[in-house]
């Protein structure tokens, strides 16, 4: 086994003394809690600052953590078997609810569906892994466009609004509207929008800047899924992407992202 490096063992030892009882510390908080004397800190402080792990208050003189590790944990988050963690939970949904639940992701201006759990009613949805939807008209595009910054929906909305359905919203004012709504939901509600008799609810999958990484829907047909209880099923939606974002860490990141901006606020 290699000999560990010394200078590199520092400054981890640096990075790792910031935790929720300390989000901004002094040069000599630091020092105590390393122990090092506070020359060594201050180069290796000024190295860390320079490459964006550590961010130096010009107010009070404290150091934070800086956000070049929410930059790094995205790419984590990229090579996160979102599949494996997410399969019992659409099946748990699926049991649940008794419909066809499904794991999304966006690809350009449509939702490609990575997973189906199959609903055990006789009448279901003849949905299939690999199937491309329209964004806009469904509730998994939804669900994804109403958490996007406003440019990207923008060119997806310009790609074109056909008319699938009498239901489907050609406007850019309804759909504006919709996305709003979807917003305030916390879920998306796609009523007979792209398929006559077809119902559909949704909820994203939030990383730590609050975009969408992934969708999960429950659809079945409108029958069974009124209004009313697409309302209802979209709560147990957000709870269980709100698990699954806990259970591989988006949660975390999350929390530490609003304590390093509150930390920087009151610096």
């Amino acid at each position: 086994m290699p000999r560990p490096v010394r200078a590199v063992e520092r400054a981890l030892d640096i990075l790792l003394c910031f935790n929720h009882d300390g989000l901004a510390l002094s040069l000599t908080q630091i020092a105590e809690r390393v122990g090092m004397n506070k020359s060594t800190v201050h180069r290796l402080l000024g190295t860390l600052e320079n490459k964006r792990f550590i961010h130096r208050s010009k107010t009070t003189g404290l150091y934070h953590l800086s956000f070049r590790f929410v930059e790094m944990a995205s790419l984590v988050l990229q090579d996160v078997d979102l599949q494996r963690w997410a399969q019992p939970y659409l099946q748990r949904l699926s049991v649940e609810c008794g419909e066809t639940v499904d794991l999304a992701v966006l690809d350009g201006a449509h939702v490609i569906y990575l997973q189906v759990v199959e609903s055990p009613q006789r009448v279901k949805l003849a949905a299939a892994v690999g199937q491309r939807l329209p964004a806009f008209c469904t509730a998994s595009g939804k669900a994804f466009m109403a958490y996007l910054p406003d440019d990207q929906a923008s060119k997806i909305l310009g790609e074109g609004l056909i008319s699938y359905t009498d239901n489907t919203r050609v406007s850019l004012t309804d759909v504006y509207e919709d996305l709003r709504m979807t917003r305030e939901r916390g879920f998306a509600i796609s009523e007979q929008e792209y398929e006559k008799d077809i119902n559909a609810v949704a909820a994203p999958i939030l990383d730590a800047n609050h975009h969408p990484i992934a969708v999960i829907a429950i659809a079945g047909p409108s029958f069974r899924l009124p209004r009313e209880r697409m309302l209802m099923l979209g709560q147990s939606i957000r709870a269980t992407t709100e698990a699954i974002a806990r259970e591989i860490g988006l949660a975390t990141l999350s929390a530490f992202v609003s304590n390093t901006v509150a930390g920087g606020n009151a610096g």
